[in-house]
């Protein structure tokens, strides 16, 4: 589905500040973005578009487990202790571990091995820490971890080397464990609050914090500047898709203007030759996105070991750093063929299962190479709007490195895959629900790699689409349903230079800032051709892409596009709509759209005409109000918990013709086994007094929506309680239960409660702090469907 953003009116203000910084452009297409991403004071505009005016926090928000951290480096550095860095083969890790070699080296002998780092084998050690590794540190004369991007859950390896009398130090950014591990300190951005401006830090981006705040404890022992560190930490938060917001958005605009300097200056040889292969400049997050990260990243794809990218990215031995970059080079465009070929392949696999029943994909081969399934997931996810796994069950694997629970067997066939989420689904807590079948996983609520037996994976399969099809029944999301958000509907006319230098004003983007999406209608492609990448030998390589020149009537000449991964058979005839990004290619130096969804013009419904500034939506959650609201408001006062909640006030908007104040707080959330014991309480003094209570007061007094209640109400009646309902009232009364053993029944009610007030509560939450131009896109499309259906 497409979803065009509704259109705002743009205040008086906001026109002259963006004109401060670009002179030459009309504002009108950056204003409406800017806008629509909750830019909405001259605080906030200045703040975002100026990193010079922007307040970064202190590394010391991180509070004692940064102090810790420091204070035991410092110990070490004292006693010329050997500290390991524990990195981790993606490029967000990669540049993570060169971050902290090279901050680290300002403070400790590299020369004689004090330092060194420890990056695991994508293709036979997997993420994290492992037993097998550490072994091998300790012989070394390790005392010291230090891990980026990775060790948050691992437990029973963190144990193990205390056992050996290895100190750890985490920085990470991974989802954390309940239990906090056994380390010198965890310095990871997801205990702090969800709002914070270091929250969304990725793993390079937090290493980079702990070095800051060695900087400022130790500042007249560093020979280099902090700031020389900018530009890695640039391409790892740009690749791992982290949202781009508070800290992570200052540290990428400087960064990218560190990177940039590559090519004039380079002080980072390696850098600036992978800029010249992949035919960019580093002024652009794109040559991040679709240069640096996708090589940088090939290296373990292909090879499984990815220790010589630190070298890449940090020596200074040009020389050295060209053979590298060559190396590197070739690894991505090996990476190219082979995933074109597992993509294949699972196009053939998806023909012959039932969509139709399916809510997640999983499947399975031998021949797979495991280090390129997280990308055919991402698209396969995007394409069918499904959660993706893809497992390669290439054969038996050496368990040995894990754990004695496996000592009886030191090989065992394990598959091992990844996975990619779609629309907002939580993909973390969705494979953490299968913890019992798996071997081994982690990530992210977007992505993660797992491990399982290969005997395991039908009951994997049929489990994890239960476990989807429960959360789906909550969800006004239907599975397979792909929404896509349009920023901006243009012609032809206007792309070009003037377009790109507004949109360019909100770059760096990303997760929370992403590229517009732009809508061109009624238009048409020529001159297509297709043609397959070439690698540094010459050699063609089983990768295409179509290139073409798009019109409309608005002009008289083509605009050129390009299409990654498809045949120029694949354009339709006829007249388009097309939903594409505007870039500008470097190596041809010409402006250009990139094709990201097409149809047929006459496949989608023209939407009826909804226009939110005839009847707003007002945002007054939250607050703390000394007057009444106007009585012309339909006011919404209880924060609701599903988005059918909030459609019905919509679409009651939308027939009253009235403006809609959504004016509710985040009411105090107990824990859930409060409000159980609350419900217990409630209806035994009802049972007392015999009064009639509505549903709407119960749910008011206890603070819960109708779907955990309703599971309440079967917990009491299993317990002895008698409900009836009579006169639009509930009566609760007392009767000896009629089941014998209700134990197993009634435990597993009572946990279902205890989850249903859980996720009720994390939406109430999510509602209380959900963007304000989500809700009014979401508003406006119910409005279309409600005008729609009043047509037909």
């Amino acid at each position: 589905m497409w979803q065009i953003q509704p259109t705002l009116e743009i205040p008086n203000w906001i026109i002259p500040i963006i004109q401060e910084y670009a002179p030459q452009i009309s504002g009108k297409y950056i204003a409406q973005l800017l806008l629509q991403r909750e830019i909405k004071t001259p605080e906030k505009l200045v703040g975002f578009l100026n990193p010079n005016s922007y307040k970064p926090s202190s590394p010391f928000e991180f509070g004692m487990e940064m102090e810790q951290a420091i204070e035991r480096l410092v110990l070490a550095r004292n006693n010329q202790e050997n500290v390991t860095i524990w990195g981790d083969f993606d490029a967000d890790g990669i540049t993570a571990t060169s971050v902290l070699w090279d901050g680290l080296g300002q403070f400790f002998n590299r020369e004689n091995q004090q330092l060194s780092y420890y990056i695991p084998n994508r293709l036979t050690e997997s993420h994290g820490l492992n037993c097998a590794g550490i072994d091998q540190l300790y012989q070394q004369g390790c005392r010291l971890i230090v891990t980026c991007d990775t060790g948050s859950t691992n437990l029973k390896e963190i144990e193990y080397a205390n056992q050996l009398g290895i100190d750890i130090i985490i920085t990470d950014h991974h989802t954390l464990l309940e239990e906090r591990p056994p380390v010198i300190a965890i310095i990871n951005p997801r205990y702090l609050s969800l709002d914070h401006p270091l929250y969304h830090l990725s793993g390079v981006a937090v290493a980079y914090k702990l070095i800051e705040a060695l900087y400022q404890t130790l500042p007249d022992i560093p020979q280099r500047p902090l700031e020389d560190l900018l530009d890695l930490v640039a391409i790892g938060l740009i690749a791992d898709l982290v949202q781009l917001k508070g800290d992570c958005r200052y540290l990428a605009q400087l960064g990218i203007e560190k990177l940039q300097q590559q090519l004039k200056n380079p002080t980072r040889p390696g850098v600036a030759k992978l800029l010249d292969l992949c035919k960019r400049t580093g002024d652009r997050p794109t040559d991040i996105s679709f240069g640096l990260g996708p090589r940088i990243n090939a290296v373990s794809r292909i090879y499984g070991d990815a220790r010589f990218c630190v070298e890449l990215l940090t020596s200074r031995d040009k020389k050295r750093c060209q053979e590298l970059a060559i190396e590197t080079e070739l690894a991505n465009t090996r990476r190219k063929g082979l995933q074109k070929e597992v993509s294949r392949d699972v196009m053939k696999k998806l023909k012959k299962i039932d969509l139709s029943t399916t809510q997640v994909i999983v499947l399975s081969d031998p021949q797979w190479q495991g280090g390129v399934l997280g990308l055919v997931a991402g698209q396969v996810a995007q394409e069918y709007g499904r959660p993706t796994i893809l497992l390669s069950t290439e054969g038996t694997i050496d368990l040995s490195n894990y754990q004695q629970e496996l000592s009886d067997h030191s090989e065992i066939k394990l598959a091992r895959g990844s996975a990619r989420s779609i629309n907002q689904i939580d993909l973390y807590e969705l494979v953490k629900s299968q913890a019992h079948l798996l071997h081994r996983f982690g990530g992210h609520p977007f992505a993660a790699g797992l491990s399982l037996t290969i005997e395991n994976i039908p009951i994997f399969i049929d489990a994890i689409n239960r476990q989807m099809r429960e959360q789906l029944k909550s969800n006004i999301q239907e599975i397979g349903q792909r929404n896509i958000q349009v920023d901006l509907v243009c012609t032809v006319a206007e792309l070009g230079v003037d377009l790109f230098q507004e949109l360019k004003l909100l770059e760096p983007c990303g997760m929370g800032n992403p590229v517009p999406k732009i809508l061109i209608q009624n238009c048409w492609f020529t001159n297509a051709w297709n043609t397959s990448e070439k690698d540094l030998r010459g050699q063609k390589v089983q990768y295409i892409k179509t290139t073409f020149e798009l019109w409309d009537e608005s002009l008289s000449t083509g605009f050129p596009g390009v299409w990654w991964g498809h045949y120029k058979d694949e354009l339709p005839e006829g007249r388009s709509d097309v939903i594409v990004e505007l870039d500008f290619n470097t190596f041809k130096r010409q402006y250009e759209i990139r094709i990201l969804e097409l149809q047929s013009a006459q496949a989608q419904t023209p939407p009826a005409s909804i226009n939110l500034a005839n009847n707003p939506i007002l945002d007054y959650r939250n607050q703390n109000f000394n007057q009444p609201l106007s009585e012309h408001l339909l006011i919404l006062n209880d924060c609701p918990t599903c988005w059918e909640d909030l459609n019905s006030w919509f679409r009651r908007a939308y027939a009253e013709k009235q403006p809609l104040a959504i004016a509710y707080t985040l009411p105090q959330l107990l824990p859930p086994e409060k409000i159980w014991e609350q419900l217990i309480g409630v209806a035994k003094y009802l049972s007392r007094t015999h009064q009639p209570v509505s549903i709407k007061k119960l749910c008011h007094q206890l603070n819960l929506g109708v779907i955990p209640l309703k599971i309440g109400f079967e917990i009491l009646t299993i317990l002895g309680f008698k409900i009836e309902y009579q006169d639009q009232a509930f009566y609760i009364s007392w009767q000896k239960s009629s089941v014998c053993n209700p134990s197993e029944t009634l435990n597993q009610l009572i946990q279902a409660f205890l989850a249903a007030v859980q996720e009720e509560q994390f939406r109430r939450q999510y509602f209380c702090k959900i963007p304000l131009s989500t809700l009014e896109s979401i508003a406006v499309q119910t409005m279309i469907k409600e005008a729609n259906k009043n047509l037909d």
